[in-house]
C-alpha cells in the first residue's frame, strides 16, 4: 500500500508518525496535567476524597489575603538579590578566566566543579558547616577569639535566608561563569583590537564593547536565575524545613505543606498558578530592563 502512495505522501505520513509519539507524550505529561492544575484550583479537595467540591474563586481569594504566603514569597526575593550577585560573580571571574591566566583551565574546573554536585549532598555538607553546635564554621570563630559572630546560623530569622541564598550562589555561580565564558569566546577579537588600538582602556572595552555583544546571554542567565529563586525549594526544605518559625519557607514551600501537609489541594493549586503569573510579571520587567540597557 505505501509502495502506490506518493512521494509527496509519503513524506507527510512520515513526518506525522515521528511526531505523533512526542505529541502524544507531551499532551499526556505537560498539557493534561497543567489543564487540570487550573481545573483544581476551582475546587475544593483533600487530595483523595473521590468528590470535589466547587469552590470558585474562593482558593484565590484566600491566597491572595493570607499574609503568611506572601511573607514566604519575600523571602524568595532574598534568593533573587544572592541571584544577582551570582550573576555579577560568574561575570566577574569569567573575564578574569578569559585571559591568559596561568592555570586558568584548573581554576575553571574548581568552580565549576559546584554545580554537578547532587543537591542533597551539598545540602548536608553545608550542615556541617553551619551546624550551631558541631559546625565548623563556629568552631573556627571560637578558635580566633571571634566568640560574638558565633551565632546559630539556621536558628536566626534575619540570618537563614541570606545562609541559604550564599549556598545557592556556591553552587551554581560556576554555571554563569562557564556560560558567560563561552559567550566571551564568541565575541569577535577584531573588534576588541579596533578598540584597544582606538585606546580605549580594558574597562572602557568591556563596558562598551564585549558586554553589548553578550546581551542576549546576560538575559539569558538572568532568566534562569529568576526562575530558580523564586521556586527554590530543595535547600530550605533539607536544611531548616521552613524554620524557625516559618522564617525560610519559600512560596514553593509554603505550597507544598499546603497539599501534603494540609490536604488542601485546590488552594495549592491556585498558589502554584499565582506562582507562575508572578515568575511572567518578574521575567517581563526584565525583559523590559535588559531591553532598554541593550539600547
Amino acid at each position: 500500500m505505501i509502495q502506490h502512495m506518493s512521494y509527496i505522501l509519503q513524506k507527510r505520513m512520515l513526518i506525522v508518525l515521528f511526531l505523533l509519539i512526542p505529541l502524544v507524550l507531551l499532551s499526556v505529561f505537560a498539557l493534561y496535567p497543567a489543564v487540570y492544575l487550573v481545573y483544581l484550583s476551582f475546587m475544593s479537595w483533600d487530595g483523595y476524597s473521590p468528590e470535589k467540591t466547587w469552590a470558585g474563586l474562593a482558593n484565590y481569594r484566600e491566597v491572595f489575603a493570607n499574609k503568611e504566603i506572601w511573607a514566604a514569597f519575600g523571602h524568595n526575593f532574598v534568593y533573587l538579590g544572592w541571584g544577582l550577585l551570582q550573576n555579577a560573580l560568574g561575570l566577574f571571574f569569567a573575564l578574569l578566566l578569559n585571559s591568559r591566566l596561568r592555570g586558568r583551565n584548573v581554576y575553571r574546573v574548581v568552580l565549576f566543579m559546584p554545580y554537578i554536585m547532587n543537591g542533597v549532598a551539598v545540602a548536608y555538607m553545608f550542615n556541617y558547616v553551619f551546624n550551631s553546635e558541631y559546625g565548623s564554621l563556629n568552631t573556627l570563630l571560637h578558635g580566633i577569639g571571634l566568640d560574638l559572630l558565633a551565632i546559630s546560623w539556621f536558628g536566626s530569622p534575619k540570618v537563614v535566608n541570606h545562609v541559604l541564598g550564599f549556598i545557592t550562589l556556591w553552587k551554581f555561580m560556576g554555571l554563569n561563569m562557564v556560560i558567560y565564558l563561552a559567550a566571551l569566546q564568541s565575541v569577535p577579537s577584531e573588534i576588541i583590537e579596533a578598540a584597544r588600538m582606538d585606546g580605549a582602556s580594558r574597562w572602557q572595552t568591556i563596558v562598551h564593547v564585549i558586554l553589548p555583544n553578550m546581551t542576549k546571554v546576560i538575559e539569558l542567565n538572568l532568566f534562569l536565575t529568576i526562575i530558580g529563586t523564586l521556586e527554590i525549594f530543595d535547600l530550605p526544605f533539607l536544611l531548616t524545613k521552613g524554620g524557625p518559625l516559618g522564617a525560610s519557607e519559600t512560596f514553593l514551600t509554603k505550597t507544598i505543606d499546603t497539599a501534603f501537609k494540609f490536604n488542601n489541594f485546590g488552594m495549592a493549586s491556585a498558589m502554584s498558578l499565582t506562582l507562575i503569573a508572578s515568575v511572567i510579571v518578574v521575567l517581563s520587567i526584565q525583559k523590559i530592563v535588559t531591553r532598554r540597557w541593550s539600547d
